[in-house]
C-alpha cells in the first residue's frame, strides 16, 4: 500500500560522497565505521529518465544497471530553490528497486492527492529524492526514538474507533524544528487524528522506528550525469529521443 510522507523546508543530503568512474559511492558510519550505501545517484536519476518519457508520451527507460534487490522505499520530488515539496509517497513493503522506483517515480509525482500532477515544464527546476527504509525496530514507547536519525511509523485508534497509519521519514522532524512530542502530534494529525490529543493519546501509540538511505539529485546534475555517460537517452535535456548505441 502506498503512503506519503510528508513536506519538510529543506532538502539536505547527510551522506559523504566520493566518485569513481563517474558514479558517487555514499559512505556513512555505523559503529564508527563506515558502510557504503546501497542508494546511489544512478537511482535519482532513472526516476527522471521515467517522469520525463512519461511525460513526453516516449517508450520507458531500459533496465537500469543498479541493484536489483528488494527494499521498502520512497521517491521525493521538490521544485525550486526553496525546495517546496511537489510529491511524495512510498511504501513499506518491500519491492524490487526496478519496478518500484519506476512505480513511485510516478506516483508520487502525478498521484499525491496533496497536490496537482507534476507538469513537463516543471522539469528543469525538480529535485528527486531516493530513500530506501532499513533498520525496523519496534519502539518501547512513542518517545523511544532519535531526531535525525529515525524516521517513525505510527499506527493508532482515531476518535471513531478506526486504525489508522502515518509515517514521517528521518529527515523531516529536524528539517521542521520539531521536538519527539511535536513530531508525535503532527503526525497523529496527518494521518487523520481530529480529537484532543492528551498523554494517554500518545502512550496507546504503537510505533516503529526505521532508518533510511536517501540520495538527492538535481535536474542539472541529472543532465549532467547523463551527458557524462554513455547512456540511451543521452540528451532527453533537449527532448531528443535518440537512441546511444
Amino acid at each position: 500500500m502506498a503512503a506519503g510522507c510528508c513536506g519538510v523546508k529543506k532538502q539536505k543530503v547527510s551522506q559523504d560522497s566520493h566518485h569513481n568512474n563517474g558514479y558517487r559511492l555514499s559512505l556513512y558510519p555505523i559503529n564508527g565505521v563506515e558502510r557504503r550505501l546501497v542508494v546511489s545517484t544512478e537511482m535519482c536519476c532513472f526516476c527522471f529518465d521515467v517522469l520525463y518519457c512519461h511525460l513526453h508520451s516516449f517508450e520507458q527507460p531500459k533496465v537500469p544497471r543498479f541493484t536489483n534487490d528488494p527494499y521498502p522505499l520512497f521517491v521525493t520530488w521538490k521544485t525550486g530553490r526553496t525546495r517546496r515539496l511537489r510529491g511524495c509517497m512510498g511504501t513499506f513493503t518491500a519491492m524490487n528497486l526496478h519496478g518500484g522506483l519506476r512505480e513511485y517515480t510516478l506516483t508520487s509525482a502525478l498521484k499525491d492527492s496533496r497536490f496537482a500532477p507534476i507538469s513537463r515544464d516543471e522539469m528543469p527546476r525538480l529535485h528527486c529524492s531516493v530513500s530506501l527504509l532499513t533498520n525496523f525496530e519496534d519502539a518501547k514507547d512513542y518517545l523511544d526514538w532519535e531526531i535525525g536519525i529515525h524516521g517513525i511509523r505510527i499506527e493508532f485508534v482515531n476518535e471513531k474507533g478506526s486504525k489508522r497509519t502515518a509515517t514521517y521519514l528521518p529527515e523531516v522532524a529536524r528539517e521542521q524544528g520539531w521536538d519527539r512530542i511535536q513530531t508525535i502530534d503532527s503526525l497523529l494529525r496527518k494521518g487523520g487524528y481530529k480529537g484532543l490529543i492528551t498523554n494517554d493519546v500518545r502512550r496507546s501509540i504503537r510505533l516503529t522506528r526505521y532508518r533510511s538511505e536517501k540520495m538527492t539529485v538535481g535536474y542539472a546534475e541529472y543532465i549532467a550525469h547523463r551527458n557524462n555517460n554513455n547512456y540511451q537517452y543521452k540528451h532527453l535535456a533537449n527532448g531528443c529521443t535518440s537512441k546511444v548505441l
